[in-house]
């Protein structure tokens, strides 16, 4: 079977002058620090404590229970066949990671053409974003009685998603009547929040009202795909098993100590080097495939949210080599390189001129599909491009965009997938998610959490006067306040 090939030639200087590229001695030197990186993060997955409360517990999402999966099969399947519609609410992981799949999956135009679907449901994704005028239109637009709802939150809390949810639930309510919790499905903390609490209080009345599925403790959002999308993977009929057989087979080829076997950690190294030593402070990705998009999208979270941190990482050893995680406060860090998702070839006649004549500070990763599922020739026009392939085409851009970087000295790499299949697909997102984490150990920052986020939520949660907020945070945003002056306002 043919596999995910990783083409880290154009990074390293014998393609790319040493000032933009890396040389292999230089990556041969950080051998002892790959070593103890590779080690400490080992002996972390292998510690089933520190596993789960440091939010690891995402690199054995690919090794799931096979009853659970196709429980997950069974009820998705029945949930297609019975209805027309399903409005999916998350925002973060609990959207990215299922608009991801369903571009890669459905492809373009899914819920414009019922042969497209197959007499599947239309997909709709909301409670990402406060704009009233999505979510507005499509309410008006649906028919309540024939869709269902998934809503995917851990605490229950989120505004975004909380907002969407309870409108969505009322116009289920106003049109369906007493049995319309029969509608919802909810994806959350096993024990804890206020999503769990409504469905004990739901179940309670109707055991048919507010089936659910627990989100694992110790895997956050941007690292969840392989458990809070299992159900919209199974409603669009993508066969489960395979995503986790690609992610598996990928985590057995990124646990080996050699970067020269590991694309995982040989992908972190060099971007390691090439933004602490190099300057490429941006990663732009750019599939050259539009199923790939929404992809890169979910990429974008994964970067930003794991590396861009304040302060260093304080490690605590507590006992039986379990460890605490910390910020060190007395070591900040301001790190993270800054993720970019462009599209080959659209974003060629946009963000390339910038790319191959700009500031020389970024990498450039191609995502190339060497077959595609549909062959789009065009005709025998009788000039140079008669009767080429789209695809042809396509990878001819991927390449000829590829040798005018390294023309420009522009560090670039390529991901080749042999088709955007289920098990590739697994595999792509599971490669993305060891990178990452490996990087994260090189930078020592936490790579699992996210107290950058919780910014923009405080202050909205204060604003709102929502109970519970502790007094510090309050103290804070009274003390910050922001100074408008009128002048500088035209």
């Amino acid at each position: 079977m043919k596999q995910i090939r990783f083409d880290f030639n154009n990074m390293f200087s014998f393609n790319i002058r040493k000032e933009h590229a890396v040389s292999p001695e230089e990556l041969q030197r950080m051998g002892k620090v790959l070593k103890k990186a590779h080690l400490h993060l080992r002996d972390v997955i292998k510690n089933p404590t520190s596993r789960v409360n440091l939010g690891l517990e995402w690199v054995r999402l690919p090794y799931q229970d096979r009853r659970l999966i196709k429980t997950i099969a069974t009820l998705g399947s029945h949930i297609a066949t019975r209805y027309e519609n399903v409005i999916s609410i998350g925002i973060g992981g609990s959207y990215l990671g299922l608009k991801a799949a369903q571009d890669a999956f459905c492809g373009s135009y899914y819920n414009e053409f019922s042969k497209a679907r197959g007499r599947r449901p239309r997909i709709f994704f909301e409670g990402n974003n406060l704009d009233p005028d999505t979510l507005g239109v499509l309410l008006k637009n649906l028919n309540p009685k024939k869709t269902f709802v998934i809503v995917i939150s851990k605490s229950g809390e989120t505004i975004e998603a909380k907002a969407a949810f309870a409108v969505v639930e009322q116009w289920l309510k106003d049109n369906i009547g007493a049995k319309y919790g029969r509608q919802i499905f909810a994806i959350t903390d096993p024990a804890s929040g206020s999503l769990r609490r409504r469905i004990i209080n739901e179940q309670a009345k109707d055991i048919y009202s507010f089936r659910n599925l627990p989100l694992f403790k110790g895997v956050g959002g941007r690292y969840s795909e392989f458990n809070m999308g299992l159900l919209h993977l199974a409603i669009i009929g993508v066969n489960i098993s395979e995503v986790l057989r690609g992610a598996r087979e990928m985590a057995e080829k990124c646990s080996k100590i050699s970067v020269y076997q590991n694309p995982a950690y040989l992908y972190a190294a060099l971007q390691y080097i090439l933004y602490k030593k190099k300057g490429k402070t941006i990663s732009i990705l750019m599939p050259f495939s539009q199923t790939l998009k929404s992809t890169g999208d979910w990429y974008v979270q994964l970067l930003s949210e794991s590396l861009g941190k304040k302060y260093e990482r304080k490690i605590k050893v507590i006992a039986n080599g379990q460890e605490d995680w910390s910020d060190d406060l007395a070591r900040i860090a301001n790190v993270g390189r800054t993720p970019i998702v462009c599209s080959g070839t659209t974003d060629l006649h946009s963000v390339a001129q910038n790319n191959v004549e700009g500031e020389n500070n970024k990498t450039i990763t191609f995502i190339r599909v060497e077959k595609f599922r549909n062959n789009v020739k065009v005709p025998n026009t009788g000039d140079f491009i008669s009767a080429k392939s789209f695809a042809d085409l396509l990878n001819l851009a991927q390449e000829a965009t590829e040798w005018s970087l390294v023309r420009a000295q522009r560090p670039n790499c390529t991901i080749s997938l042999p088709e955007v299949s289920a098990y590739y697909w697994g595999g792509l997102l599971f490669f993305f998610e060891m990178a990452v984490a490996f990087e994260g150990e090189l930078l020592n920052v936490n790579a699992f959490n996210q107290p950058g986020v919780e910014g923009y939520k405080n202050y909205m949660y204060y604003k709102l006067a929502k109970p519970g907020l502790p007094k510090r945070i309050k103290n804070e945003i009274k003390s910050k306040t922001l100074i408008k002056k009128e002048k500088f306002i035209i």
